[in-house]
C-alpha cells in the first residue's frame, strides 16, 4: 500500500520543480538524473525513452528514489522512496506532452513534446511510495 504524499508537500509535485530520480546502476552504484515529475494522488510518475540508463536500471531494480527540492526555499523538500509498479508505454507520449506543458507552459510551443525524436518509445514509470520523508513546510 502507497505512503501518500502528505499535503504540506504536494505542491513540490504539482509546480514545475524539477525532481531528482536516483536508480539503481547493475554494479550496485547509485544514479542520479534530472527528471520532470508528477503525482496523480497515488502514485509519482516520471517519464523515459526506452534504452536510457535509467530505463535499465528501473526495469532491473524496482527501488527508486525521487527527490524535490523547494526552489524558493532548499529547507523544504520531500524525499520519496519508493518501488516502480508499472511501466507503460501505453499513454506515455500523452504523458510527456502533459508534463512538458506544465514544465514550460506554452501549448502553442511546447506540446507536443519538442525533443521527442521519431524513433523513440516513451515508457511512463509509477512510483509507489513506501517511504516519504520531508523538512520545512
Amino acid at each position: 500500500m502507497a505512503v501518500p504524499i502528505p499535503d504540506t508537500h504536494k505542491d513540490l509535485f504539482v509546480k514545475p520543480i524539477f525532481v531528482t530520480l536516483v536508480t539503481v546502476m547493475p554494479s550496485g552504484q547509485p544514479q542520479a538524473t534530472v527528471v520532470w515529475a508528477d503525482y496523480d494522488g497515488t502514485y509519482v510518475r516520471v517519464n523515459t525513452a526506452r534504452g536510457r540508463q535509467k530505463d535499465k536500471n528501473m526495469q532491473r531494480n524496482a527501488r527508486v528514489t525521487v527527490l524535490a527540492v523547494d526552489p524558493t526555499n532548499p529547507y523544504r523538500w520531500i524525499e520519496v522512496r519508493g518501488r516502480i509498479v508499472e511501466a507503460t508505454e501505453e499513454g506515455a507520449l500523452e504523458h510527456i506532452n502533459s508534463l512538458s506543458l506544465k514544465y514550460r507552459g506554452d501549448p502553442d510551443y511546447y506540446a507536443p513534446y519538442p525533443e521527442r525524436k521519431a524513433i523513440e518509445q516513451r515508457v511512463t514509470y509509477k512510483i509507489e511510495p513506501t517511504k516519504v520523508n520531508t523538512a520545512g513546510r
